[in-house]
């Protein structure tokens, strides 16, 4: 199967870093990262366009980290409660999904997306749980989730 070679002029998750030349399925290239102007064909224009924006980009980065890093100290001290119904036996009526997480979170000031939450599956009981918060690449937090009887 043919690939393409193009250079990421944005990070794209999965794939890279900015600047990076990466070599990917035409379809992807085609309907998804030349689009979006997340990436450009490899060329010597390219590259120089690159260069020229380099440092602009690094700055963006360390701000991206800084800020990701302030949310994440944020989410650590952050303890969620969620009210919810449930049988004797501490079974929900229903389960705790990743949305109702983050949008808890963005009750208290945090402000994250429900796909930066990570749960294996949804929380069907009762009971105190962590939960994975991923910020960026590098940075994760953990938040304690309380699910209590409504």
């Amino acid at each position: 199967m043919a690939s393409l070679k193009l250079i990421l002029l944005q990070d794209v998750e999965n794939l890279g870093l900015a600047g990076d030349e990466v070599s990917v399925a035409p379809g992807y290239a085609r309907n998804f990262l030349l689009p979006r102007g997340l990436a450009a064909k490899a060329s010597p224009g390219t590259l120089r366009r690159l260069a020229a924006n380099k440092e602009k980009i690094e700055e963006l980065r360390r701000q991206e980290q800084i800020k990701a890093q302030n949310l994440a100290d944020a989410i650590a001290q952050a303890e969620i409660t969620i009210p919810m119904q449930a049988a004797e036996d501490d079974q929900l009526f229903g389960s705790v999904t990743a949305r109702m997480i983050a949008d808890k979170l963005v009750e208290m000031g945090i402000p994250v997306e429900h796909n930066q939450v990570v749960l294996e599956d949804h929380i069907k009981t009762l009971g105190a749980f962590e939960v994975k918060v991923r910020l960026h690449a590098a940075i994760a937090a953990t938040a304690k989730v309380w699910i209590v009887r409504a």
